[in-house]
């Protein structure tokens, strides 16, 4: 039944769009990315790639480098945290499911995006990874702390561990060297839940600790479930660890989905992913430093003061006040993970971020899929993404990977949680690579 509902949604999706031109885009990426003419029909464009085995293949990464999975088998891992002793944390889980009841377009999304999912059950836990000999094998492997509700979102200051579940901030006392948490959590302060459309809930520290900063999505495309839906939602929220007070630190932001501090800095950025159903190359997904008090354009424009028609009723005002996003990462590539870079990952990969592209669904060629590079310079993004991490596509609409949380260790290791092989990937420097197919081996499993 599920098979006949997915045939019958892509074909009518493909009648419904056949003859629809695309527009020509010259350039997706970058601080000043074409936007075409929005597209509009009675369904979008729906496509995500089936899903495959790796086989004896692995992730393309570039020439010097070597990719290895350091834990398999996981329960979904979204994002991880490297500690101070290099020991590795992995949040495992997915949310959702308070939604009501869909509409016929909503189920038919929904259908097209399980293809591109994995079966096995939420983790609502987090894994605890070491490699306690530095060979680059993590050989042990602890449950730190399970029955959590959707954990996503991690950061440690001093010795305490802040876990932003899909309802709850929480903490642990935290130990160096410690296997497991010595204790429940305790809660910080409650997260907006209502729905869950965009359930994750990103975190990150301030430079000095005093603050926490929470990335908590809207709770539709475009607030067709009305705006009481939406309240606290699209924003980032500065909260005190101390006491859980919170106020709302910049709005707009449909849904941010990783947060991090550039080095040496006080500048939050964030990756939001943009609104659907406006195209194959229409809203552009975005890396941006986030200012206080800042308003981000959602619902009602996008990209700065470029107002979305299907929002009613209409606030010209607001949208006056709109900012433009420091960096386009081109449409639908659903980025949920970011982390700067460190002069130890080497090579032309010292001086920028990481981007984990989770992939596309709104557009029929499959866009994202992968880890990409954006070069900075004096402090800022420029030009094009490089691939850093590739080859989840298997060139015949099938994917072996999705790419979400991205860590960069201060030994210069990039750490990929994958949620579709439910791995966790680490990319380090080879100075001695000398052939091209030192990332062409059978997965390491450190299980």
């Amino acid at each position: 039944m599920k098979t006949r509902i997915l045939f019958r949604a892509t074909t009518l999706s493909a009648l419904l769009l056949a003859g629809t031109s695309v527009a020509a885009v010259q350039q997706q990426y970058g601080p000043t990315p074409d936007l075409p003419a929005p597209q509009r029909g009675l369904l979008p464009n729906m496509t995500i790639p089936k899903p495959a085995d790796w086989g004896d293949q692995k992730p393309n990464v570039p020439d010097g480098y070597r990719i290895t999975a350091i834990a398999t088998d996981l329960q979904v891992p979204r994002q991880t945290l490297v500690l101070p002793n290099g020991d590795i944390l992995v949040a495992e889980g997915k949310g959702g499911g308070n939604a009501p009841k869909m509409k016929p377009k909503d189920l038919i999304a929904s259908v097209i995006k399980s293809r591109g999912t994995t079966s096995v059950k939420s983790g609502d836990r987090l894994t605890l990874l070491r490699d306690a000999d530095g060979d680059g094998r993590y050989e042990t492997r602890t449950v730190f702390a399970d029955h959590l509700n959707a954990p996503y979102g991690l950061a440690l200051i001093g010795n305490k561990l802040y876990v932003a579940n899909q309802d709850a901030l929480v903490r642990f006392d935290y130990q160096p060297g410690q296997l497991r948490a010595a204790g429940a959590p305790q809660p910080v302060t409650d997260l907006p839940s209502k729905i869950n459309h965009h359930w994750t809930k990103s975190l990150t520290a301030g430079p000095n600790g005093d603050y926490l900063y929470v990335g908590i999505g809207s709770n539709s495309n475009i607030t067709e479930r009305g705006m009481d839906a939406e309240v606290d939602r699209a924003e980032i929220w500065q909260i005190d660890p101390s006491t859980g007070a919170h106020r709302t630190y910049a709005s707009g932001l449909r849904n941010p989905t990783a947060l991090t501090f550039q080095p040496d800095s006080d500048r939050l950025w964030a990756v939001v992913n943009e609104r659907d159903e406006l195209g194959p190359n229409l809203v552009p997904d975005y890396l941006t430093h986030v200012q206080d008090g800042g308003f981000y354009g959602w619902p009602y424009s996008y990209w700065g003061q470029h107002v979305d028609s299907r929002v009613k009723p209409a606030n010209p005002a607001k949208v006056q006040t709109a900012i433009s996003p420091d960096y386009s990462l081109g449409s639908h590539r659903a980025p949920l993970g970011v982390a700067f870079s460190n002069p130890a990952v080497g090579g032309r990969f010292t001086d920028g971020v990481f981007v984990g592209e989770h992939g596309s669904w709104n557009r029929a060629d499959p866009a994202g899929y992968k880890v990409v590079f954006i070069p900075f310079e004096n402090g800022r993004p420029t030009g094009d993404p490089v691939d850093f991490v590739s080859g989840f596509l298997t060139g015949d609409n099938k994917t072996r990977g999705r790419p979400v949380g991205v860590s960069v260790a201060p030994d210069g290791a990039v750490i990929i949680a994958d949620d579709l092989t439910n791995a966790v990937w680490r990319v380090t420097r080879d100075s001695a690579a000398t052939a091209p197919n030192t990332n062409r081996q059978t997965l390491d499993t450190a299980s």
